[in-house]
């Protein structure tokens, strides 16, 4: 099972848990402090990923982080995920539980990027595209710019992607030619 699904399990959860007990907006700032956490720290990152430092080590590491500066829940969360080996799923959670907590609000944020700063007419059309998929009416954006796209756009809304960029149907185009066994040389 793929650490992302096994993150979008655990956010739920954390998500649920938090909602019946009346802290939800706590256990969102805490994910929000432990995502602005790892991204700003490499080290961490690695650390949550490497199978030979012990589970137990890890969490006495995450308590000396975050002790004291996130809810009770959040810490037995830590400990929950560690028991169970699964701290390199740790490094999705925060963001899976934004995913979930937007939904739960009524919001959708998609990812978009394009090989130039987006034109108004298609933040438009993509706006309309995520409200027609996800039913919502509550759209943000979250736009980046990436020029080895070459043209077309990347549309990310939760695990799905739509690749509409020129360098995607470059490569479809190099693999056509790579599979055809009756390719023929122009000199």
């Amino acid at each position: 099972m793929s650490e992302q699904r096994v993150a979008s399990r655990y956010a739920k959860s954390l998500l649920d848990l938090a909602e019946e007990r009346g802290t939800l907006e706590q256990v969102k700032l805490d994910m929000d402090l432990f995502r602005k956490t790892l991204e700003q720290n490499r080290d961490l990152r690695l650390l949550l990923r490497n199978p030979i430092v012990k589970h137990d080590k890890k969490l006495a590491i995450l308590k000396a982080i975050f002790g004291g500066k996130v809810s009770d829940i959040t810490e037995k969360f830590f400990s929950i995920v560690t028991q169970h080996n699964r701290e390199s799923a740790l490094e999705w959670v925060a963001t899976e539980f934004q995913s979930q907590y937007d939904l739960l609000r009524g919001m959708q944020v998609a990812q978009v990027t394009t090989a130039q700063p987006l034109a108004p007419a298609l933040r438009e059309q993509l706006n309309t595209i995520v409200r027609e998929q996800s039913g919502l009416q509550n759209v943000t954006l979250q736009e980046s710019v990436d020029e080895s796209l070459i043209g077309g756009f990347i549309l990310r809304v939760g695990d799905r992607q739509l690749d509409e960029s020129v360098r995607n149907s470059l490569r479809k185009l190099r693999n056509s030619f790579k599979e055809n066994p009756y390719q023929h040389h122009i000199n």
